[in-house]
């Protein structure tokens, strides 16, 4: 069964934490066992697990605009936010979290980001729990 969460972020670039609202539609659900896919539904925005330490947030995004390159992009629509679109493709749009008695099985610091490239805007995300 797949749910939509919108988050608004408030900056061009930012990392926010929707860790707690996934957990929240798990229970909302009753999602017990199994396997949750948080999908985001842009092409400037990406998800993916993180640790949240202060000033972690800014070391990723820093390290995100190193990698990729200042170049003379061709995008028809507005070439300056190609980085946005490249740096989403390579975080990638959604990640899969395993669920066990209803509670994301994530690491001691992990959590489960949106990544803003874009904004700032709302967001929709989409949220599948699978059965095991």
């Amino acid at each position: 069964m797949a749910y939509m969460e919108t988050v608004s972020t408030t900056k061009k670039k930012q990392v926010v934490d929707i860790t707690d609202d996934v957990e929240k539609l798990l229970l909302k659900h009753k999602a017990e066992n199994g396997l949750c896919h948080v999908f985001a539904l842009h092409t400037t925005s990406a998800i993916t697990t993180a640790d949240l330490d202060p000033g972690t947030d800014l070391d990723m995004l820093d390290a995100f605009e190193q990698i990729v390159p200042k170049l003379k992009y061709r995008h028809p629509h507005n070439p300056e936010h190609v980085p946005d679109h490249i740096m989403s493709s390579i975080i990638g749009p959604g990640v899969l979290v395993p669920v066990h008695e209803g509670e994301l099985k994530l690491g001691t610091w992990q959590r489960v980001v949106l990544i803003e490239l874009d904004g700032p805007r709302k967001r929709n995300i989409a949220v599948t729990f699978l059965k095991s």
